[in-house]
């Protein structure tokens, strides 16, 4: 068996970081905030559910006439969360 010298986390991190997989699941765990910062409060607050899967979005919203805006805006708010996020995850926004 051959001896590896141990190295120090600090060492590891950056090359883990670099990870195309892991930046892209680190982005889609930050989806609900950058949801927020897109929308604004005000409209994050009628915000009860964000989910992702499979580059699809599902975005559940509690008041109609502010669902009804959102989903017109679809395709652009979709634009300016993948710009946010610095990589285009979201394939396609559902708003419900």
């Amino acid at each position: 068996m051959q001896y590896v010298k141990p190295k120090r986390v600090g060492e590891l991190l950056p090359k883990f970081f670099r990870d195309p997989a892991i930046v892209a699941k680190i982005a889609e765990a930050s989806l609900p905030e950058v949801w927020a910062q897109v929308v604004g409060e005000q409209t994050a607050r009628y915000t009860t559910e964000v989910s992702f899967r499979r580059g699809i979005m599902t975005v559940h919203i509690s008041a109609s006439v502010v669902r009804y805006e959102m989903f017109m805006q679809r395709s652009a708010l979709r634009d300016k969360i993948n710009a946010a996020s610095r990589m285009p995850i979201v394939r396609e926004l559902i708003i419900k």
